[in-house]
């Protein structure tokens, strides 16, 4: 779920190792607006459970240890791993579509 700091504290999620997505952009700069709204939400959600996240992001699917995100109409997959207890969300691939399916990314 997403929460406002009622403290006022400034709460940020930590999104790290961003070379992923910086190269998916390289490739599609038409991915940067897209990526760039989920990287708002996710920075400002103080998401406990996947069960949270799918409050915000209905098609995001828990693929063991990673959570996968539908980008850009669907066009590609954003996996992360969510560490939910320290709030930090590790960036591991953006694929196309069809890269994911090819499933290499689980090795």
């Amino acid at each position: 779920m997403l929460h406002s700091d009622t403290k006022g504290l400034g709460h940020c999620v930590h999104v790290i190792s961003k070379s992923a997505w910086r190269q998916a952009v390289a490739s599609d700069p038409t991915l940067e607006g897209a990526i760039s709204e989920w990287h708002k939400v996710a920075k400002s959600a103080t998401w406990q459970s996947l069960m949270e996240v799918k409050q915000v992001y209905r098609h995001a699917d828990f693929v063991d240890p990673y959570t996968v995100f539908n980008i850009k109409g669907n066009s590609y997959r954003l996996i992360v791993k969510i560490e939910y207890r320290w709030q930090i969300i590790f960036v591991k691939h953006l694929l196309r579509h069809d890269e994911y399916d090819k499933g290499a990314w689980k090795k």
